[in-house]
């Protein structure tokens, strides 16, 4: 039993130092994936259409509480009631709609960088696997990254074919 023992312990030593570990910082290497600025293009021009027609609807809503104001004092107690909540409708759709385009930004947000994610990934494993990886490790969530420790972003650049 001694024997097995000093055995494993003279045999892991050896297994951890022939392990090859490496690491990437995936968030730098997302940020130049050229997919991503097309995606942001993308989300921009949604995000600029959900923002018009919120200004649209707050718009409308202005007017009509101006005009609301401008009235008031001539309206009798069951128009100003019927106004009120009119705009009161209003007001809640304008908060649903919000509601609703956050959703739906984030969905399509979701939707467009899904395959971005995955590229990534794929390529950082073809590296893995290329290079003889035991493990890749993201850097930016590393405490300490030691000097025998691989920088494997260049070959996931160059897998992704990023500058």
């Amino acid at each position: 039993m001694k024997k097995i023992i000093i055995a494993m312990m003279l045999i892991l030593p050896m297994a951890v130092s022939a392990q090859k570990f490496g690491h990437i910082n995936t968030q730098e290497l997302f940020a130049q994936m050229p997919e991503v600025a097309t995606v942001k293009l993308k989300m921009d021009t949604i995000q600029s259409q959900y923002e018009n027609q919120l200004a649209s609807m707050n718009e409308e809503i202005q007017k009509k509480a101006q005009d609301y104001q401008a009235q008031e004092a001539t309206m009798s107690d069951a128009v100003k009631q019927i106004r009120q909540q009119e705009l009161q409708e209003m007001q809640q759709r304008i908060q649903q709609f919000y509601q609703i385009a956050e959703q739906d930004i984030q969905k399509k947000q979701q939707e467009l960088l899904t395959p971005v994610h995955e590229r990534m990934s794929k390529a950082i494993k073809a590296v893995g696997e290329r290079e003889g990886y035991t493990y890749i490790f993201d850097s930016a969530a590393m405490v300490h990254i030691g000097n025998d420790a691989k920088d494997a972003t260049p070959a996931v650049k160059k897998e992704l074919g990023i500058k």
